[in-house]
């Protein structure tokens, strides 16, 4: 079983990856799993996906604060690293943060250079960091990235936490796929994973778990996701530390499964009026469409109402784009967009989404806020980072609860 790093990466470059051909040929997970030559190798792909990945970059042991500064970011796969890197190193509030709560980071896909994301990052800042893997891409992914130059070299692709702070007990937390990740263009051996390490501050400590839900999922789905994650947690022997969660939980408040609920969906929007949808629903999922997800928050002891500014995007689609357009495209039929284009006529062509979420467990929380401006000019993201204040002690529900 390879143990370090570079044993897993030679595993995959030397044992796995030239089966990718191969199996790439299989169009279900069903007639993957009983092909001979993924049998062969499906315990070292097993273990490649199972093993959280830790470095530590720090330089020196940072202080203890009144405060701790949290981002949850989904850098869209670290495709514009170098412009990631400074703006941790020089953006007022980014460059202020203690643990970077990071979804979509690549490891040797061509679509982001062939880099490893976190720890790139994490060597940059002086960080410590760990990357759980959720994927090992058979493709070069989906949409526009299908047509990039060059190979993937690797082929991971994960969730991190990065932090100045020492880091223990890392772990993946496994989710349910949504669908048939072979049936598709973009090919993908694994699942979701949820990436989850105690924080040590000087004064404190957290248990922080950076956690992104399928985005071609049903409200239901993702639901039970964010259930599996929850359950993981609450499985954790006592005494517990206080919970940071953060992430793309891709409440678009649509079941996009395939494309005739996603269609259907976006008709049944027009009908309410496309004004009201953005204001009351996609701005707030919380309230109707993705009601069960912040429920089951809420019953397990989680606070999301005071970790995250109400009613603010972190997405703002544009019909224009046309590398959102090509990866939609994948899967939604082209004629669709006409609709689209006319349903946001009023908006700019543009629709503003709430996707990204903080919720917190027995932690005092302050001060959240939505970053927009690294989509100015040349976007760093597809997605706007989330930023939130912790304080040291617990909270009073936390108190109140023991």
């Amino acid at each position: 079983m390879p143990s370090t790093p570079e044993e897993i990466y030679q595993t995959i470059r030397e044992r796995i990856k030239p089966h990718f051909p191969v199996l790439a040929r299989c169009r279900s997970w069903r007639e993957l799993e009983a092909h001979p030559v993924y049998r062969s190798i499906e315990p070292l792909i097993r273990d490649v996906l199972a093993a959280p990945e830790t470095a530590d970059y720090r330089l020196e042991a940072a202080p203890a604060r009144p405060r701790y500064r949290f981002l949850a970011w989904n850098v869209e796969r670290g495709t514009e690293i170098e412009g990631q890197i400074r703006a941790f190193r020089q953006h007022p509030y980014l460059s202020s943060c203690d643990v970077l709560l990071l979804t979509e980071t690549d490891i040797g896909m061509a679509r982001s250079g062939n880099h490893h994301v976190a720890q790139t990052l994490a060597r940059e800042l002086g960080f410590a960091y760990v990357f759980v893997p959720t994927y090992l891409n058979l493709t070069k992914g989906s949409g526009a990235e299908f047509d990039l130059p060059g190979e993937n070299e690797i082929g991971l692709h994960g969730d991190a936490i990065l932090s100045r702070y020492p880091i223990r007990n890392p772990r993946g937390i496994q989710m349910r796929n949504s669908m048939d990740k072979i049936a598709g263009r973009e090919q993908r051996l694994g699942c979701p994973t949820a990436v989850a390490a105690d924080i040590d501050f000087p004064n404190y400590a957290v248990t922080a778990v950076s956690v992104h839900l399928d985005a071609q999922s049903s409200q239901n789905h993702r639901r039970d996701q964010m259930r599996e994650v929850l359950d993981a947690l609450d499985a954790i022997e006592t005494p517990r530390l206080p919970v940071v969660l953060g992430g793309d939980w891709n409440t678009s408040t649509y079941d996009s499964t395939s494309a005739f609920p996603a269609i259907a969906g976006f008709w049944l929007r027009v009908f309410m009026g496309v004004d009201h949808v953005i204001r009351n629903h996609y701005l707030h999922p919380e309230r109707l469409f993705e009601r069960e997800l912040f429920e089951l928050l809420e019953s397990r002891g989680f606070d999301f109402r005071n970790c995250n500014v109400d009613g603010e995007y972190t997405v703002s689609y544009d019909v224009e784009n046309p590398s959102k357009r090509k990866s939609l495209g994948d899967w939604v039929p082209g004629w669709c967009f006409a609709f689209i284009r006319w349903a946001l006529r009023n908006h700019g062509g543009k629709c503003p989404l709430k996707l990204d979420w903080f919720a917190t467990r027995g932690a005092r929380v302050e001060a959240p806020v939505v970053i927009h401006d690294v989509r100015e000019g040349w976007p760093l993201s597809d997605h706007d980072p989330l930023g939130i204040d912790v304080l040291p002690g617990e909270s009073a529900d936390c108190r109140q609860s023991t």
